[in-house]
């Protein structure tokens, strides 16, 4: 795969980046370094203890102040500038998925059963070079920069773990923006795309035990089959999100596990129903949570059996600063030229944990695009395919943006 992108940088860099996107190129050999190392080696959750190394070795001799997580195999790192001023914080995560690897890559994960199918392994390289940019610039920043390598965002809550334990204090001073970007590899390499409000949807899970009465698969007037209303609640929730829902309000709720029974003669007691659901506003979430419940607990008593929901809250909507979003792009078009910044018309309906972050500092979550050289956007394998590819190429713009982002707001 390649490792540049080519005819880069048609648009001169304004003053201020003048040189910085030649200098993400020259690190471009260490980032890619870095990025296959934790490919090779990914590790899932809270616990990352090769990932937390590798990322401690690729700090060392840089005029940072690093800390370890108590909770978590998290990394904060600071650099002070200069001079007096704010404090920024970029976010990188670090965690990998339970996927078993199928891209036939030479470098392709070395665990079984656990891959870096989101890109988090791209992401770490990036914050690492950047941090090495904006170290050789410290001369330049009024203020601090904090490097927030996270664990655990899949999942596991890990933005939270290490907002529990400060982060948004390391510097001394509290954090004033914030700073997050995620690979893609359904967007054209090299392009960085964000938006002002909701980037990314909620994310909660239902799980609904329905419960009859067992009995013989032959007579089924002896028992209380809470199969058929299980079944009535996977078209029951699509009528409920198209009717109770406002169209200007998106959610959605799918039905992704259902389960009963042993075996072919026998009604079982108890029917599971399963799934998750997705919302871009709290109010649009908190009508879902109590429609889902409403919904399940009449069709069940319809059937004559009983339902318990359990509704289990996720992540939060991920949602953008209404100036910092839309700055994302002008940055990135100052340092990379124009064509590399673009609008995101719609948000995503996937989850960030990046979204416990938002909730108390101004700031955004962009998305930088790496499809691999010669695939059809439409054709790329998505983020948590098993043989999904990104074209490493991306990951100097990525260091661009991370960089410029930092000195655009400590300047």
């Amino acid at each position: 795969m390649s490792t540049t992108l080519p005819n880069a940088h048609t648009t001169a860099a304004e003053p201020r980046f003048t040189g910085l996107a030649e200098a993400a190129r020259a690190l471009q050999p260490r980032t890619v370094a870095l990025r296959r190392q934790v490919h090779r080696h990914p590790e899932q959750g809270l616990d990352l203890p090769a990932t937390q190394a590798a990322v401690r070795h690729a700090l060392e001799g840089l005029p940072l102040e690093v800390t370890t997580g108590r909770s978590s195999s998290s990394v904060v790192a600071v650099l002070r500038g200069s001079r007096p001023g704010p404090t920024v914080l970029l976010r990188g995560d670090m965690d990998a998925l339970p996927l078993q690897e199928e891209t036939g890559l030479p470098y392709a994960s070395e665990i079984p059963g656990s891959m870096h199918a989101c890109g988090h392994d791209t992401h770490v390289a990036m914050l690492a070079s950047a941090a090495r940019l904006l170290s050789s610039r410290r001369e330049a920043l009024c203020g601090q920069v904090v490097f927030m390598f996270q664990p655990g965002e899949e999942g596991a809550h890990g933005a939270k773990h290490m907002l529990d334990e400060g982060v948004l204090d390391a510097a001394g001073t509290p954090v004033e923006k914030a700073f997050a970007l995620h690979i893609t590899s359904t967007l054209q390499s090299g392009v960085v795309v964000s938006r002002p409000g909701p980037a990314m949807a909620s994310a909660d899970t239902f799980h609904i035990t329905v419960t009859g009465r067992g009995g013989h698969g032959g007579m089924p007037h002896d028992a209380v089959d809470p199969v058929p209303p299980a079944a009535a609640m996977v078209g029951a929730l699509q009528t409920m999100v198209a009717r109770r829902v406002s169209v200007h309000q998106p959610a959605v709720v799918s039905v992704t596990h259902v389960k009963a029974g042993t075996t072919t003669n026998i009604i079982p007691e108890n029917a599971l129903v399963e799934g998750t659901i997705r919302t871009l506003s709290e109010e649009a979430r908190d009508l879902v949570h109590r429609e889902l419940r409403q919904v399940c607990e009449h069709v069940a008593a319809a059937h004559g059996c009983t339902a318990r929901v359990k509704i289990v809250p996720g992540y939060p909507v991920t949602v953008n600063d209404a100036r910092v979003g839309p700055h994302v792009l002008d940055v990135t078009a100052a340092a990379l030229g124009h064509r590399w910044a673009a609008p995101m018309e719609d948000p995503l309906m996937g989850a960030e944990d990046f979204s416990y972050v938002l909730q108390r500092v101004p700031g955004a979550i962009a998305f930088l695009g790496a499809c691999p050289r010669g695939v059809d956007l439409a054709q790329a394998e998505p983020n948590h395919s098993a043989k999904v590819l990104f074209d490493e190429a991306a990951m100097e713009h990525g260091v661009v943006v991370y960089t410029a982002f930092a000195l655009d707001a400590l300047r």
